[in-house]
């Protein structure tokens, strides 16, 4: 079937209907994911085309996958972080959506108090399992849009479901059609898609979605769950693992809108971000993350690292308040006791300190020789540095100017007499064998005792 894509204004080439292949063994690609060695990267060369859909957006789910690998939060934690997803992600709804477990009494508590605060972003809406008992938590708390989870791979189908790909099939598409008809949007979750057999199972399943779509009027979306983290973004990479080509697939062969399609990618192999980015710039308008990349495993795609990402794509904020990605971090630390990495990028409070008297010099003299951008203006994060046996005249300077928050006219160069005097007792500490930076509280008390003139100037 020939037909005119409307977006681009070029014919397309799309097949009709994608039959089930009904096989008796599964395909486990094993020339692949040899489970003794490192799963193969295969090309076939195939030049998949940048088609980046016209809208970006981030969905959440900090609720229902970040909370799979740690302490579960309390309602008035899940709360708070609502609040800081509505305030980071902006009146034009960056952060479009959250999703929740509907199973506990917490979690239906957790929901309701969400939607009380009467945000329009993010919406909240559910995950469950396929089946009708699910549906009716659904139907009874008034959610507009729900996941299921629909295990894609003959790992999932043969292995832990026991069913073949036609009894799969029909079963999600049961359910599906059951939601459709109770007016709830379904969001097909596309599990383990990165070692799913497209032709046999995934493009029929999405070939009879799409047919659904045109059969009710109403919206199906397609969530593309990198669930191991095997995606790669690689120019010519062949499916299964293709970012590329799994999209373009269900974009150009089924007729997908890059609107119904969502990537949600782990980090195993650390490509969560990069394969996210890959998936916006292919053709799928949502990315899904959790805050700080907290998941299962390696963890999610890190909300914060998408944010940052979506400005660098589009040259904008688009409304979104980049401050409150520290206030997150801080709330994570101080009130959820969460350890976060100190080289952790934008989050971590070493993330833009440095320990280099070299680098320090050029901070000294501009912070934008060694910054990745203005960091206090947009994060609450001033360019900071740590104080050690490698920071030199430079890096003393640099961290008496900026914890004292000297003014301008008022900072203290790296050639002054009374830095020298500090350096001295810093040259001092790691000579007689300490190993550790030196503490804020240290470099305080030791100022107060060498040079506590300093101190007038912050008056």
């Amino acid at each position: 079937m020939i037909v005119l894509n409307e977006k681009t204004g070029i014919l397309e080439k799309r097949c009709q209907s994608y039959s089930l292949q009904d096989i008796e063994e599964p395909n486990l690609y094993k020339d692949i994911f040899n489970y003794d060695e490192i799963p193969k990267c295969v090309f076939d060369y195939k030049n998949i085309p940048l088609s980046p859909a016209k809208n970006f957006w981030i969905t959440d789910t900090t609720f229902r996958d970040g909370q799979q690998s740690r302490a579960p939060y309390t309602v008035d934690q899940i709360l708070k972080l609502y609040d800081f997803l509505h305030q980071l992600g902006g009146e034009n709804g960056i952060i479009r959506q959250t999703e929740f477990f509907l199973y506990s009494d917490k979690d239906k508590e957790a929901a309701l108090r969400c939607m009380e605060r009467g945000y329009k972003f993010p919406e909240v809406t559910g995950w469950i399992r396929p089946i009708s008992k699910d549906l009716e938590l659904v139907k009874e708390f008034g959610l507009k849009e729900v996941g299921f989870l629909v295990s894609s791979s003959d790992y999932h189908i043969f292995k832990k479901l026991n069913k073949t790909r036609r009894q799969a099939l029909d079963d999600y598409m049961s359910i599906i059609r059951k939601a459709v008809e109770l007016g709830i949007k379904p969001r097909c979750h596309f599990e383990d898609i990165t070692r799913s057999d497209f032709e046999g199972f995934v493009l029929p399943f999405a070939s009879e979605l799409q047919k659904l779509m045109e059969e009710s009027g109403t919206p199906v979306k397609i969530r593309l769950c990198d669930t191991l983290g095997y995606g790669v973004c690689y120019p010519g990479a062949a499916l299964p693992r293709s970012v590329p080509e799994i999209i373009y697939s269900l974009r150009t062969l089924i007729g997908f809108d890059s609107e119904l399609l969502e990537w949600h990618g782990h980090n195993d192999f650390y490509r969560s971000v990069s394969n996210a980015t890959a998936a916006w710039l292919y053709g799928c308008s949502s990315v899904n993350c959790s805050l700080l990349g907290v998941g299962e495993r390696t963890g999610n795609t890190p909300l914060e690292a998408m944010v940052i990402e979506y400005a660098q794509l589009r040259g904008t904020l688009d409304g979104m308040n980049l401050s409150v990605i520290t206030d997150i971090a801080n709330y994570f630390e101080k009130e959820l006791n969460y350890v976060i990495p100190g080289m952790t990028p934008f989050v971590g409070r070493n993330f833009n300190v440095t320990q280099a008297g070299i680098h320090a010099d050029g901070l000294l003299k501009n912070e934008e020789i060694y910054n990745i951008f203005n960091t206090g203006k947009l994060l609450k994060r001033p360019v900071g540095v740590a104080v050690t046996q490698t920071s030199g005249l430079a890096g003393i300077a640099l961290w008496i100017n900026n914890n004292l928050m000297l003014d301008e006219n008022l900072k203290i160069d790296k050639k002054d007499p009374r830095v020298k005097k500090i350096k001295d007792w810093v040259d001092a500490q790691y000579q007689s064998g300490r190993v550790t930076p030196i503490s804020d509280g240290e470099m305080i008390e030791t100022i107060r005792a060498i040079a506590p003139d300093i101190f007038i100037l912050t008056m």
